[in-house]
């Protein structure tokens, strides 16, 4: 990876996409990084839109790109996008809590539709990094957030684009657990208390979904609080 070449980074507003954002402006520096956004439809997407604002003027990061993948709310297929599938509260989504089953808040194939974006940007603006934070161990178990995904994934891309194109797919949060997620993010000063995780709320947490309970549990795990506002905080084991 050339750490001298301007990198994208994919933020969601959310914990691990932050964290993936400070990693990649300690290794490019703030004025090459570019900041990327995609509002697909889902529940919370106001809340998550001010929270990748929020942190991106936190870093006074001025190059954004914002877009809107619509289609996948007409798509549907997930609890995320479609409001007649209910989003599941109190069964932590790790790998293995659903047997062989993709959890509902699974969007099919999502990734490779953000991915997709972010390649074009960085093909158009020159950038040498794709910065993604996807984790594999300590999430919910999709498909779309294993290694292999990102390795098959930089094998298009580099038949995909044009020959002397260089560009990097960069999973640096990945293998870690989300308590070390966080330990990284307090090492790096990140602003932790402006991301949104949320499944379903967009004004106080529910405490209740995956995402919720994965956070909750990651932060007690980091011995450190959550300063963002839940209505329930019951954590959940293994």
């Amino acid at each position: 990876m050339n750490a001298l070449r301007k990198a994208v980074v994919l933020l969601s507003g959310g914990m691990d996409s932050c964290v993936c954002a400070a990693i990649a402006r300690e290794c490019h520096g703030a004025s090459k990084i570019a900041l990327l956004h995609a509002s697909y439809g889902q529940r919370t997407q106001e809340r998550e839109r001010r929270a990748f604002d929020e942190v991106a003027n936190f870093y006074g990061v001025r190059e954004r790109l914002i877009v809107q993948l619509d289609h996948f709310r007409a798509i549907g297929g997930s609890a995320l996008t479609d409001k007649n599938i209910s989003v599941p509260e109190n069964e932590l989504g790790v790998p293995g809590a659903h047997g062989s089953a993709i959890p509902v808040t699974y969007v099919p194939f999502r990734n490779a539709h953000f991915l997709s974006v972010a390649v074009s940007w960085a093909e158009a603006v020159g950038a040498g990094a794709i910065y993604i934070g996807a984790v594999a161990e300590d999430s919910s178990g999709y498909p779309d957030c294993r290694p292999e995904y990102y390795r098959v994934f930089q094998e298009l891309i580099r038949v995909g684009t044009r020959p002397e194109t260089q560009i990097e797919i960069v999973t640096p949060v990945i293998t870690l657990k989300k308590s070390e997620i966080i330990r990284r993010g307090i090492e790096l000063r990140a602003p932790l208390h402006l991301t949104w995780s949320c499944y379903q709320n967009e004004d106080t947490a529910c405490g209740a979904c995956d995402s919720c309970l994965l956070r909750l549990r990651a932060f007690a795990e980091a011995g450190t609080p959550d300063s963002i506002p839940y209505r329930r905080t019951v954590t959940a084991g293994r």
